[in-house]
C-alpha cells in the first residue's frame, strides 16, 4: 500500500481525522495544540489523530495529499478542511461546529 493509499483510507474510515504533530495529550507543537482545543471546544469525543512524528512518509505524504504544505491539517468525512488557522476562524463563526455535528 502506498502512502497515499495509507491516507486515503485513514481519512475516509474515520469521520473526523487530525494529522497533527504529537498526540492529542501531548501535542508537540503550538498549532496542533489549538486544534485539539478547538475541537475539544466543538465536542468533539469521536476523533482521530495520527502523529506524523512517528512516521516520516505520512509526514510528507499528507502534504502533497490535500496539496497543503503545513500540519495540522484537519479532515471531516474525509474531506480537507484546513489548518489551525482556518480551523480557529471557522470555529468562531460556529461552522466548524456545525460540520462536526454532522459528521458523528
Amino acid at each position: 500500500m502506498t502512502t497515499q493509499e495509507r491516507i486515503k483510507e485513514i481519512v475516509t474510515t474515520n469521520p473526523v481525522v487530525l494529522f497533527m504533530k504529537g498526540t492529542a495529550q501531548f501535542p508537540m507543537c503550538g498549532f496542533s495544540g489549538r486544534a485539539i482545543q478547538v475541537l475539544k471546544a466543538c465536542g468533539v469525543e469521536k476523533l482521530t489523530t495520527v502523529n506524523v512524528l512517528e512516521d516520516d512518509e505520512i509526514r510528507q505524504g499528507i502534504k502533497e495529499y490535500a496539496n497543503w504544505p503545513t500540519i495540522p491539517q484537519l479532515y471531516i468525512q474525509g474531506e480537507f478542511v484546513g489548518g489551525s488557522d482556518i480551523m480557529m476562524e471557522m470555529y468562531e463563526s460556529g461552522e466548524l461546529r456545525q460540520m462536526l455535528t454532522a459528521a458523528v
